[in-house]
């Protein structure tokens, strides 16, 4: 499996009493599969992965292994502070079925580059799954320097890079470097469309839960190479904004629970301040929008 295209990281649902909501889970999954989407990431950190309880981690994964059913790839967050709990999770998500493992950057510990060389070399090097890094210096508190790792993009079990980073400067340094098999991959909406028109292979997406029929069409614009892509692009902005107005998966959980799906989140996160709630109508009729200009030819 080759990772590109529009690629979701999933929002994890949960009760109104604060549960796995499995049947809003399996209902999330089927609206990806139905949207277009090209792969999955489950419990990662739009899901909310540092909140859930391994048992719960193990039935989210075996739940939308199951639902996929090998139709497209399964990705799962198994980053943690510690190399030896990164590898012991990546070994959880194999056995659960998942299909590779995101890696994020170390969070909080702030290691070296060297550190960071380290700390996927090992990762790649216990074999368990194929590992996509992930960096994301606004959460871990380190930034993952490309010319730092030049040497791992050759490692067979190494397949990707999911840079959260914006700037043109950076995704150029990670084209330039990439080795073939290896996928360079926007993990920053507001700046997808701009990257995958760059050369990069596709995006890791949050508006993508609720825009799953829209980025799919951005992506496959882009991907080709469409200035209509920037168009598609333009008139997602409002949702991007939206997305960014208090931390993530905040005002996500907000559109996902106005669409049937999920009842908020787990503290220390809170639901939208009700400042915001005027917004988050305004936002999720815009999403309805878009996607129902997905279905109609003539509207997009």
């Amino acid at each position: 499996m080759r990772l590109s295209g529009s690629i979701t990281a999933l929002a994890t649902p949960f009760t109104a009493s604060g549960e796995i909501d499995l049947d809003a889970w399996r209902r999330l999954l089927q609206a990806q599969l139905d949207g277009g989407t090209q792969a999955v990431v489950v419990a990662g950190s739009t899901g909310e992965a540092a909140a859930l309880y391994d048992a719960e981690y193990d039935a989210l994964l075996r739940a939308a292994v199951e639902q996929i059913a090998g139709r497209i790839p399964v990705l799962a967050g198994t980053g943690h502070s510690n190399t030896a709990k990164t590898i012991e999770q990546t070994r959880r998500a194999a056995a659960s079925g998942a299909d590779f493992a995101l890696v994020v950057t170390p969070p909080y510990v702030r290691p070296t580059q060297a550190g960071l060389e380290a700390h996927f070399r090992a990762i790649a090097d216990d074999g368990a799954l194929p590992v996509v890094m992930y960096n994301v210096p606004g959460r871990t508190g380190c930034d993952l320097q490309p010319q730092s790792v030049a040497g791992l993009l050759a490692h067979e079990r190494i397949v990707g890079i999911k840079e959260a980073r914006g700037e043109p400067e950076r995704m150029a340094e990670w084209l330039a470097l990439r080795e073939e098999g290896f996928a360079v991959l926007s993990g920053d909406d507001p700046t997808a469309c701009r990257a995958i028109l760059a050369g990069a292979d596709g995006v890791i997406s949050v508006a993508s839960n609720v825009l799953p029929r829209a980025f799919r069409r951005l992506c496959d614009l882009a991907r080709a190479g469409d200035a209509a892509a920037q168009d598609w692009d333009a008139r997602m902005r409002a949702v991007y904004d939206f997305l960014g107005v208090e931390p993530n998966p905040i005002p996500l959980k907000a559109l996902l629970q106005r669409l049937g799906i999920g009842h908020g989140l787990r503290l220390p996160l809170l639901p939208l301040s009700a400042t915001h709630t005027a917004a988050a109508e305004r936002c999720a009729a815009a999403v309805l929008e878009l996607e129902n200009a997905c279905r109609d030819p003539l509207a997009a």
